[in-house]
């Protein structure tokens, strides 16, 4: 009962960093134009930090301990091409909403694994739920700024739909916990679908908007953001 009630707490702080990151871009008003453009592509460029963090330290060892190496391989591919596949439609159906597409489509795998992982007594477990959160924090700021660009989505309405979106987390993560821990194979397989996606993710929108003409600092975010997922990893390890 404890372990479930930690599975249900973890992942529904790790989501309320949507709604938080919404909130943040929300009241976020720095005057001067170019150090407010900095400022936010810094944001984008630690949230690509931790997300690498994620795929490197825990998501991409944690499956190949499990599978076999073409499945590693094959099911890291299909990641990565489910979510250039959710791209294209996205971009075809001409729905501002990439961003908000990529967020929840990490955080609900993500969340799965997380449960399954405190099943299975994986001592990765809270370093996963910490870096949720800091991959949300970011996401749910680009998510909120891309969405807010339209006159079809108020802050109020995009802010608590983030919110509700947050519940998407335990829900996921107790299925991981009380359906998908006896099945190693099938957690691992979705650790790597999600690295794939969320690699795919990282250089399709995030990478490419970081870099800011005669400005060197937002690459440093993704530095930062990488060093604080190593960190974690070294004193949970």
């Amino acid at each position: 009962m404890y372990l479930l009630l930690t599975v249900i707490v973890s992942s529904l702080i790790a989501g309320l960093a949507m709604p938080l990151g919404a909130v943040i871009a929300h009241f976020e008003s720095i005057k001067e134009k170019l150090i407010e453009e900095e400022f936010r592509h810094s944001v984008m460029a630690f949230g690509g930090g931790a997300l690498l963090s994620a795929v490197a330290l825990v998501l991409v060892p944690e499956g190949m301990a499990v599978l076999e190496p073409l499945s590693v391989c094959f099911w890291f591919i299909v990641g990565g091409l489910s979510f250039m596949s959710l791209d294209i439609y996205l971009k075809k159906i001409d729905t501002p909403a990439s961003q908000l597409a990529a967020m929840l489509s990490d955080f609900i795998p993500e969340s799965i694994a997380l449960g399954a992982a405190f099943a299975t007594g994986e001592s990765t477990a809270f370093l996963l739920a910490g870096l949720i959160a800091l991959q949300n924090l970011p996401e749910g700021f680009s998510a909120y700024r891309e969405l807010n660009g339209t006159s079809v989505y108020k802050p109020k309405k995009i802010i608590i739909m983030f919110t509700l979106m947050a519940l998407l987390g335990p829900i996921s993560g107790v299925s991981g916990y009380l359906w998908l821990s006896d099945y190693p194979e099938i957690i691992a397989a979705i650790m790597l679908f999600a690295s794939g996606g969320i690699l795919y993710s990282i250089f399709q929108d995030i990478a490419p908007q970081v870099k800011l003409e005669k400005h060197w600092a937002p690459p440093m975010g993704a530095v930062l953001g990488f060093v604080l997922g190593m960190l974690g990893f070294m004193f949970t390890a």
